[in-house]
């Protein structure tokens, strides 16, 4: 007897293993985003960048608010120099540095400074405490005018006391004061006028450039530093150095009087050692500060009347005219100064 099996009905192992064995899913395909969508994610970007960009914008407009706040902080709580002195007292005013219209030492300052001290009737005296290697001739001339303006007003003694260096622009505004005193090492003198530049045309030919200069009138360019130097023009900037120099001799001799001991190189642009300047009378005898104002003065006392720039006036010099301090010395050409 013979047993057939029917392949048409499946056996209960192979239909356990088709119920076990799962299905292959078919792979899964994202859409294509439409159009609007498209438009949609845009429009979020955009707006994501725009609220980014209002966030900062409002971040810089709170530190610039801070930074006014400070600035006028600082220009409200600056502390007055000497208004509250009232004893007898010895009036300081610095002169350190470079006498400039752009620098600390300048006649607007200077002579703010000089004022007040003068019209202060507890200030004994005045005292420039000198360190400075010269400067601008117009700056130092308007200081040294107001000063003889200043004594024969209020008749009360100025002084200086020279630290290292007292030359030139310096000097020119030391002239105007009753005494100088010195130190033996200190530097004095250098009683003439510079103006100085470079000869670019030379270099220019050599690197094959061309300088190509128009101007409306033939001394418009006048000691262009890209052209060859003119003759006549240089005749012209000497006389005026001469003028000047000599308006500085002048400035000299009217302040020091019969002290001077006139020397061929005295006003040569030479300088020299305390010791030698007190000698040629350019100086008067030595001294410190301290000694002036306690020996000469006998007001030992020393308030500081000098003004300087506060916080507030830096950051409008920094923020508000460095562009323009800039731009104004890249056109300027040469300009005489005292050393």
């Amino acid at each position: 007897m013979s047993l057939v099996t029917d392949s048409s009905t499946p056996s209960t192992s192979e239909s356990a293993v088709k119920q076990d064995s799962p299905a292959l899913a078919a792979p899964v395909v994202a859409p294509e985003p439409t159009d609007r969508q498209q438009l949609n994610r845009l429009l979020e970007s955009l707006l994501d960048e725009r609220r980014s960009t209002q966030r900062w914008r409002q971040i810089w407009r709170l530190v610039w608010l801070l930074v006014f706040l400070s600035v006028i902080g600082a220009a409200w709580f600056t502390a007055p120099t000497s208004t509250t002195v009232h004893k007898p007292h010895t009036a300081l005013i610095d002169i350190k540095g470079e006498i400039a219209s752009d620098s600390e030492v300048n006649a607007i300052n200077t002579i703010d400074s000089l004022r007040s001290a003068f019209a202060d009737q507890t200030a004994v005296a005045v005292v420039l405490l000198m360190n400075s290697p010269g400067g601008s001739p117009v700056q130092a001339g308007l200081i040294y005018d107001e000063i003889f303006r200043l004594k024969q007003l209020h008749k009360k003694p100025i002084y200086v006391v020279v630290e290292d260096t007292c030359a030139s622009a310096g000097y020119y505004i030391a002239a105007a004061a009753d005494a100088i005193y010195v130190n033996k090492a200190s530097l004095v003198g250098s009683i003439g006028v510079l103006m100085d530049g470079f000869g670019f045309s030379g270099l220019l030919e050599k690197l094959g450039v061309e300088r190509r200069l128009m101007t409306s009138g033939e001394n418009k360019g006048f000691l262009d530093p890209f052209s060859p130097q003119n003759e006549q023009q240089r005749i012209h900037a000497q006389s005026m150095l001469n003028q000047i120099h000599k308006q500085f001799i002048d400035a000299v001799r009217k302040g020091r009087g019969d002290k001077l001991k006139e020397h061929p190189s005295m006003f040569s642009g030479l300088f020299w050692t305390g010791e030698q300047a007190i000698e040629l009378g350019l100086a008067d005898d030595l001294g410190s500060l301290d000694y002036v104002a306690r020996e000469i003065v006998k007001a030992e006392e020393i308030v500081d009347y000098t003004k300087r720039e506060n916080v507030a006036e830096r950051l409008v010099k920094r923020f508000g005219a460095a562009v323009g301090e800039a731009g104004v010395r890249t056109l300027s050409v040469q300009k005489a100064v005292l050393r």
